[in-house]
């Protein structure tokens, strides 16, 4: 046994290796019942960007104050959306999904909806 420990090669049926990371399966944050999947479409400043929602609408979105300093968003990225109760053209955005998260949404259909040159 070495100083770290014994570790085991992954090797898939075509002799390949494969990383731990690609073999472990990934948990996703699926949305729940007045929650939408979306894509920001630009930046408008203040904390707020214009998203386009996987219901077909496009909404101006805000960050709220508890997620302002641990999210940062760029265009193109994957967000989970809340809209406001008396106006629906406005959300506030509640979750940020990362590159593998995001290939398992689109495994199970969720991003359909959304234009393909994304």
């Amino acid at each position: 046994m070495g100083k770290y420990g014994e570790f085991e090669e992954i090797i898939n049926e075509q002799g390949v290796k494969v990383s731990e990371g690609e073999a472990a399966p990934v948990r996703v944050k699926l949305p729940r019942e007045g929650e939408v999947l979306g894509i920001i479409m630009q930046r408008l400043g203040g904390n707020r960007m214009e998203v386009q929602c996987t219901d077909g609408k496009i909404r101006n979105c805000r960050v709220p104050g508890r997620f302002k300093r641990s999210m940062w968003l760029r265009p193109k990225d994957v967000v989970l959306v809340k809209p406001w109760s008396d106006d629906d053209s406005k959300a506030d955005i509640i979750f940020h999904y990362h590159s593998s998260a995001i290939n398992q949404l689109r495994k199970r259909g969720l991003l359909s909806n959304l234009q393909e040159g994304f």
